[in-house]
């Protein structure tokens, strides 16, 4: 991928720039058609497609443009509401802010803007203008009633260096259930943590066998605080009731208060602080937005069709001044134009090959996908038909956006890769050899011990081998093992099944005897030491039609996806694209090169 970069204030750069064209000119007719248009007029061309700025800012708008224009309307109020009160947010107080958050995370400025434009995609211009501005300012406004006292920060320090508490818990939403197990736990508080795997509501803390983060104070509920603290190691609570669920505790051990070196304090004073005055001014925050908003008026016509109709060319009215659709169109260009222009790009890029292919995307096909979305999702009516009118309710409060944008975004492009591939997808009897020991073969039950080095596994692996039993074996999972299922039930993890995608662990499970201790296992960067504790028995015995066709219809859809997205990436690397808004362009027939005579070498 080459940079191109325009410098419009050096000659030299310019005559380079100029060289460059008169290159892509000949290299492609396609480009030098599209070379006399300004980029202001095209932001892309696509194998001699053009994408227009216009159709870019429409379309951004269609995605963005709401979430934009709050954003814009709320600083204009930020900033009215300074004008009001005086206050001037000067760079030098950006500038310290950014560098405060920076050394919250241990980063300096530099690396702090880098990791928010690598990750977040958020340029350092527009951090400083449209999040960090608007934060400071807002603290300031508010700053009288964020002030932390004496008290809130004793509270907040004992919350995270003070005693806690280290529990086990049950949760069941009837009171009658929550009895009955507690007369059993309190019978046997052993089965405590059998009962929360068997029978606990709480499904992340029923996984590790009712295992919950030590309870601090001033962290949660105070009754249930309160109960968790008064308990003595081992003790069972009664039932007690928070909200609509029934609770039981059961104390492992209390822990002691933590003491942080002197040298920290200070530090840590003021990681708390900050952490106290940011929460009490998202709250002040939302009621002086709350307030600015109620004072104001702010009309939002983006969102009125008939507005739009009567104030042709704005986007909302604030205190009867036009805020322009021109302005909006340019600031979600602005802050999210490249992200759509590669989805624009896309688009093109799978109608291209449609038309090359002689395809077209029905209307049915489009309905018959979102069914199967729906189908494989668990919407089904009561007929046993796919519910395809809660699947596009849910899809699109989950995903934020309009049904008629997830059926462009997401559906389209899936039927069109779909139609693309499906002649070239084949399921194997090896492929459903495999699918039938996967899901429905025995499977090898361990326990387990995952740890991050080499170093670390050889000691475990010999203390393992010198005390050959079960038990000792959950003791040094417990200790040792980096993995917290592993770590929090003794060495217990899900059994091992054939084809699950970590080879190199299946294949030494399936090589041992009961009782049988591994070899360390390393995979990725973790290694693993695995006691085998015997194998399950085949949930089905042979394939019959019924099995048979379950796994034909898994696998193909399994394959068809892995198809559907080398597809796509032959696609998008075989393709000429002159990206304008991102600067960059790249030549498809020299990324298809090498996989044409890799093609062509197989061939001989």
């Amino acid at each position: 991928m080459t940079t191109l970069k325009t410098t419009l204030l050096n000659p030299t750069a310019c005559r380079g720039l100029v060289f460059a064209a008169v290159l892509l000119c000949i290299a492609s007719p396609a480009v030098a058609q599209q070379a006399a248009a300004t980029p202001s007029e095209v932001v892309a061309v696509v194998n001699g497609t053009s994408l227009s700025r216009n159709t870019l800012g429409e379309e951004a708008l269609r995605r963005h443009g709401e979430d934009v224009l709050e954003s814009m309307v709320n600083k204009y109020l930020i900033l009215q509401a300074c004008k009001q009160h005086n206050i001037t947010i000067t760079n030098k107080d950006v500038e310290d802010e950014i560098e405060r958050i920076a050394g919250k995370f241990g980063l300096s400025v530099d690396r702090y803007l880098q990791m928010l434009q690598q990750e977040r995609k958020i340029a350092p211009a527009e951090y400083r203008r449209d999040i960090v501005w608007p934060m400071i300012a807002l603290q300031t406004l508010v700053a009288k009633e964020t002030q932390v006292t004496p008290e809130e920060f004793n509270k907040a320090f004992a919350s995270q260096y003070g005693e806690s508490v280290k529990c086990r818990m049950i949760m069941v939403g009837k009171k009658q259930v929550a009895e009955q197990l507690h007369a059993r736990s309190t019978a046997d508080p052993a089965q405590f943590g059998q009962l929360a795997k068997d029978f606990s509501e709480d499904e992340a803390s029923a996984s590790v066998r009712g295992m919950i983060p030590p309870i601090h104070r001033h962290t949660s509920d105070p009754k249930f605080e309160e109960i968790a603290f008064s308990l003595k190691p081992n003790e069972i609570s009664a039932p007690f009731q928070i909200a609509d669920q029934w609770i039981m505790l059961q104390c492992v051990k209390h822990l002691p208060a933590m003491h942080p070196p002197a040298q920290q304090i200070a530090a840590i004073r003021q990681q708390i602080t900050d952490r106290i005055r940011d929460q009490k001014t998202r709250v002040s925050g939302t009621e002086l937005f709350q307030k600015l908003q109620q004072q104001a008026q702010v009309v939002n016509v983006l969102a009125n069709p008939e507005l739009r109709k009567q104030y042709p060319g704005a986007a909302a009215l604030i205190n009867g001044q036009q805020l322009t659709l021109a302005q909006v169109i340019a600031e979600t260009v602005k802050r999210h134009g490249l992200d759509v222009l590669d989805g624009e790009i896309n688009r093109t890029l799978l109608e291209q090959q449609l038309k090359r292919q002689n395809l077209q995307v029905t209307q049915e096909e489009l309905a018959a996908e979102v069914a199967r979305a729906a189908e494989s999702y668990g919407f089904i009516t009561a007929e046993g038909k796919p519910d395809v009118k809660k699947w596009l309710a849910n899809v699109t409060e989950e995903q934020g956006v309009s049904e008629e944008l997830y059926m462009q975004d997401s559906v389209w492009p899936s039927v069109a890769l779909k139609k693309m591939v499906q002649a070239e997808v084949n399921v194997t009897d090896e492929d459903l050899r495999k699918g039938f020991q996967a899901n429905f073969g025995e499977r090898v039950e361990v326990l387990a011990i995952v740890l991050s080095d080499q170093k670390s596994a050889q000691q475990v692996w010999d203390m393992a081998r010198a005390n050959p039993t079960e038990e000792f074996f959950g003791q040094l999972a417990e200790q040792y093992s980096i993995e917290p299922v592993s770590q929090s039930n003794l060495g217990r993890v899900p059994p091992i099944r054939r084809h699950g995608g970590q080879p190199a662990v299946e294949d030494e499970a399936f090589r041992l005897q009961p009782g049988e201790l591994s070899g360390i296992v390393a995979t990725g960067e973790r290694y693993i030491i695995m006691r085998c504790q015997g194998r399950t028995s085949p949930i089905v015995a042979e394939m019959d039609a019924q099995v048979r066709e379950q796994l034909v219809r898994d696998l193909t859809e399994k394959k068809t996806r892995i198809a559907m997205a080398e597809k796509f990436d032959e696609l998008k690397s075989a393709s000429q694209i002159d990206n304008y808004l991102a600067g960059t362009t790249q030549d498809g027939r020299l990324a298809a090169a090498p996989a044409a005579a890799a093609a062509e070498a197989a061939k001989r």
